[in-house]
């Protein structure tokens, strides 16, 4: 039923409503409130104080005086009182209000309090007869010309329209086992509730089914991917790649390629893990491996990066690497001539190479393979899941390895990579050096730009980053390349400076990293396109403007360019905000370098909408969960687990509404998972 349906909302009231993302009087039920006015606690006048916010019960004291203040406004006042004493209330712009409130009425006003010269006042109050009872308000997400008492009358009129009997996603013996309300009591009491214990209840249910549907539904796709594999991997050869190695590897990348190489022997179905590491772990050298042990069984390896010059650095290490081997490799990407590609593809589809590295070129329709028997894919959210699956139909089956180093908090990561097994590096190597991370301000810049000077004289390299600027303030290309000119006509005029942003074309993105990775640049200012980028073991300084709007996790990432060589390292982040939580924020990246703790942290802080960022993940939007709550995740997991054992399939008859419900959340996502 659309909007427009319910009494006394037309078509333009449905056109607002859809600003919102709301349809239909079923999206209405599930646009659950962001926030609550607790009107149950009544304080009497003689006890507010300034800044509080308090619900009061008040005789309307004067008629409502509405006065022109500049600009064309209304400024509505009146007096209120109660047996302790009275208070001004002020309204900005509300020309109705002298029509709903009458002189002598009592009423209930909610708002937060000023006191000046004049006395208390109370600014822009809600307010409500007192016939209506002193009750838990509903605030809701608006818009331009739909403010939340219009979307809360029409809720209110969509829950009279729920049947007498609703059909609940949840069975009522998992509903009692884990005493959770039913799902028409949590609708109506999420959004009015009488008591906070009854909006307790309702948010535990709903939260509990999101959850519940989203992780059925990662469990779906993971059951999906499972066929059988025609890959047969009879011999492990890790022991065989250890040995070409220059260095030792660590035991949790031994554990990893134990994982991997337990997948690719032992099981009929094909490997789908992700091994998950920080920036510097080692996950490269647990991919080769698995490649090694692949192709030494006779079948061929992709490895696939996201940019080219990623790509060619894999391509240059690997060879090296695999120099003394009968491996044959090869790398495709889209800037090669096309006589060179045709080659490539050519090689690749007799059987002639064993190991390819590439790009996109990849999964290009011209790119087939002789016997493909594992992918790997660098940096997940980059690859979409659509790409992952066009790379491995180009095989019988094959195995996927997929590695990230963003990390996610442990608690999420069963959840987010639900396709996927997961096997977590969690050690550096002993060589590699802690970066020394520091808070300044920016008073403190000509101190940084000298100490930037002695590591270039050093011989070293350094990163200036500038943050993606907001709509509405200046253009951040202009003020990436702004930055850049102005240190290269004062701080830095005889140092080679270079500059990229989002705006800068591909091929032009390329050759400055390039030039960069080959020290023909010693600074480079860039936005945050260097997030994922290329690995130059000479860069030993990170400097991050206005590091207070990036989340942790990012400015992990950024860290993370520098500290891959032999030289100490260090991260500069300027801020000039000093508030409580963005100083603490920035004292959790000073203290540690465990990126599992920061991205522990920056959900602990943030929250998810925050963390996830520009959903590159490709989880489905949720509505009420929060990803934080690890609690709930755990509960969700149980009943999960729960369900399946009881019910062993989701096309059980008595599941059909939760498996509805599966599948309206996947379809929201854009991912069909289930047939």
């Amino acid at each position: 039923m659309p909007v427009s349906g319910l009494k006394g909302f037309g078509q333009k009231r449905a056109e607002q409503f859809e600003k919102l993302g709301v349809r239909s009087v079923g999206d209405l039920l599930t646009f659950y409130p962001r926030t609550y006015e607790d009107w149950t606690s009544v304080e009497k006048i003689e006890n507010v104080q300034d800044g509080g916010t308090y619900c009061i019960r008040a005789v309307l004291g004067t008629p409502v005086s509405d006065t022109r203040i500049a600009g064309g406004r209304i400024l509505s006042k009146a007096s209120v009182y109660d047996d302790t004493g009275a208070l001004k209330v002020v309204w900005f712009n509300n020309r109705y209000i002298s029509q709903m409130l009458v002189y002598g009425g009592e009423y209930f006003f909610f708002g937060k309090i000023t006191v000046d010269n004049y006395g208390a006042q109370m600014l822009a109050p809600t307010f409500a007869s007192v016939a209506k009872g002193a009750v838990i308000h509903p605030v809701y997400r608006s818009t331009a010309g739909l403010v939340s008492k219009t979307i809360s009358a029409a809720v209110e009129q969509s829950l009279k329209l729920l049947p007498e009997q609703v059909n609940d996603p949840i069975p009522e013996q998992i509903r009692q086992k884990y005493n959770l309300c039913g799902l028409k009591q949590a609708l109506l009491d999420i959004h009015f509730p009488h008591t906070r214990e009854a909006l307790e209840e309702a948010r535990r249910r709903l939260v509990t089914e999101e959850l519940l549907v989203l992780n059925l539904g990662m469990r779906s796709m993971k059951q999906q991917s499972r066929g059988v594999s025609g890959v047969k991997i009879e011999k492990d050869f890790s022991a065989e790649f250890e040995t070409l190695l220059p260095f030792a590897l660590t035991n949790a990348q031994r554990r990893a390629i134990a994982d991997c190489v337990s997948d690719v022997t032992q099981k009929s179905a094909p490997m789908n893990r992700l091994v998950q590491g920080d920036v510097g772990s080692g996950k490269t050298a647990v991919a080769a491996s698995v490649c090694y042990t692949v192709a030494k069984n006779g079948f061929q390896a992709a490895f696939m990066a996201p940019t080219e010059i990623l790509a060619r650095q894999h391509f240059e290490t690997f060879s090296k690497l695999f120099a003394g081997t009968d491996l044959r490799l090869a790398l495709l990407t889209g800037s090669l001539k096309e006589s060179e590609k045709k080659r490539i593809r050519a090689s690749l589809a007799d059987g002639e190479i064993d190991f390819v590295v590439g790009t996109h070129a990849l999964i290009t329709d011209k790119t087939e393979f002789y016997n493909l028997g594992v992918a790997v894919t660098d940096e997940q959210h980059r690859f979409g899941v659509a790409q992952r699956a066009k790379l491995l139909g180009k095989g019988d089956n094959p195995h996927l390895l997929v590695m990230s180093a963003t990390p996610i908090p442990r608690t999420l990561g069963l959840i987010i990579f639900g396709d996927l097994d997961i096997s977590v590096i969690d050690e550096l190597p002993p060589s590699r050096k802690a970066v020394k991370t520091v808070m300044r301000g920016s008073a403190d810049r000509p101190k940084i730009y000298h100490f930037i000077r002695q590591e270039i004289a050093a011989g070293r390299q350094a990163y200036i980053v500038c943050p993606l600027i907001e709509e509405g303030e200046t253009d951040n290309v202009a003020s990436a390349e702004e930055y850049a000119a102005e240190l290269m006509l004062r701080d830095f005029s005889d140092i080679p400076v270079a500059v990229v942003h989002g705006k800068t074309k591909p091929d032009e993105k390329e050759r400055i990293m390039s030039d960069f990775a080959a020290n023909k640049y010693s600074l480079l200012v860039a936005t945050t396109v260097i997030e994922v980028g290329v690995d130059v073991p000479n860069a030993s300084v990170m400097v991050i403007e206005n590091a207070e709007r990036f989340g942790l996790s990012q400015l992990h990432q950024l860290r993370g360019r520098v500290g891959r060589g032999e030289f100490q390292s260090y991260c500069i982040l300027i801020s000039d905000m000093r508030n409580p939580l963005t100083t603490e924020r920035l004292r959790v990246m000073c203290a540690t370098n465990d990126g599992f703790k920061i991205a522990d942290e920056d959900l602990k802080m943030r929250g998810p909408g925050d963390f996830f960022g520009e959903r590159q993940h490709g989880l489905p939007q949720m509505s009420i969960a929060d990803f934080a709550d690890t609690k709930m995740l755990e509960l969700s997991q149980k009943i999960a687990d729960d369900i399946l054992f009881t019910y062993k399939d989701l096309r059980n008859d008595e599941l059909r509404p939760l498996k509805a419900e599966v599948d309206r959340l996947f379809a929201r996502g854009g991912q069909n998972i289930m047939n």
